[in-house]
């Protein structure tokens, strides 16, 4: 056997075992990680069901601490009184075993540790479903908390039920509707604009900070054209940014205006999407959506030309984050306008 045979059978081998291993390290990481997690589900609920529930509160409470002491001198720090209580809460929150089976295959603990002071359970699942599906890191799950994610999607002005019924889709099909991937306003001050800017600048920005435009998008996102061309009846047409997002299943288009939403972009849009529909869609997907970003919008302007029901959207972008009370404001007043016209229907 020539030696280049010899190395090339070596080359052969190394990979597939190379690739075996890289394989089962991930396949051990999941598997510990589950076993964690369920550790600490299964702490928590021992605690709740055998002490917190027969006992008085104060009573149970001198019993979990002295257990803790005992543990965390045995175990770690893993496993002293903060920790422990925060494994009672953990089975508080999350009461339902399967779900947990299904969320520790991608969410480690320090997920849950940020999840876990969320109040609201519909927002918690919120984060819970798009960590699972667009596999956000720690990170990212604080950036998007901090930044009111839930709150600027378009699926927190709708009943709770819908949420109810969105999210389950999401976790158990990982199928995204539209209201979840739908949100207002776009935090996007990590593009560093000044303050006098053009569309053109702001397209320019948001292509060389492309990843992270898309991780505030979503990560489900695929970058597919800048300016994509066509030309219908002799006349030149440009798109501005056309993405694919795979749980959609859709073509995206987002068009940019550097000032106010006016009725004309509606026209405009719809025509795009209707040339992507006839000329780019492939078999198996669903039809083109589009997303007006805007610098300001009138709601009234928005809702007379019957946006935001169909397939076109309309939100504002930020290129500076506000304080987070006035946002906190801002996204108060949009969802109680919402659910009153939701009551009025």
């Amino acid at each position: 056997m020539s030696e280049l045979m010899k190395y090339a059978e070596s080359a052969d081998l190394y990979s597939k075992i190379s690739n075996l291993i890289t394989a089962k390290k991930y396949t051990v990481s999941r598997a510990v990680n589950s076993a964690i997690v369920f550790l600490y589900w299964e702490i928590g609920e021992t605690i709740c069901k055998d002490i917190l529930q027969n006992h008085k509160a104060e009573y149970g409470k001198n019993i979990i601490n002295e257990v803790a002491k005992q543990l965390s001198q045995n175990y770690g720090k893993g496993f002293d009184r903060t920790a422990i209580f925060r494994m009672v809460q953990f089975y508080q929150e999350f009461p339902d075993k399967e779900k947990v089976a299904t969320l520790s295959q991608q969410l480690t603990w320090s997920h849950f540790v940020v999840l876990l002071p969320i109040e609201d359970e519909l927002k918690r699942d919120f984060y819970a479903a798009m960590c699972k599906s667009e596999n956000w890191s720690v990170r990212v799950l604080r950036e998007r908390k901090n930044s009111m994610l839930y709150e600027r999607t378009a699926i927190s002005k709708k009943p709770d039920e819908t949420i109810k019924n969105d999210i389950a889709l999401l976790m158990e099909k990982d199928k995204m509707s539209l209201d979840l991937f739908y949100r207002d306003p776009y935090v996007l001050d990590f593009l560093g604009l000044k303050d006098t800017y053009s569309e053109k600048d702001l397209e320019n920005a948001i292509l060389s900070e492309l990843e992270r435009f898309i991780l505030e998008m979503g990560s489900d996102f695929a970058f597919m054209a800048r300016q994509k061309h066509f030309v219908l009846d002799g006349k030149d047409y440009y798109m501005d940014l056309l993405f694919y997002h795979r749980s959609l299943r859709r073509l995206v288009l987002i068009e940019l205006k550097l000032g106010a939403f006016e009725p004309e972009h509606k026209g405009q849009v719809e025509l795009y999407l209707r040339w992507l529909k006839k000329n780019e869609m492939c078999e198996g997907e669903d039809d083109p959506i589009a997303l007006i970003l805007c610098a300001e919008k009138s709601q009234e302007t928005v809702e007379l030309v019957e946006l935001d029901k169909g397939s076109i959207h309309v939100a504002q972008y930020l290129t500076k984050m506000p304080p987070k009370k006035l946002l906190e404001e801002k996204l108060a007043i949009a969802i109680e306008n919402a659910k009153e016209q939701l009551e009025q229907r």
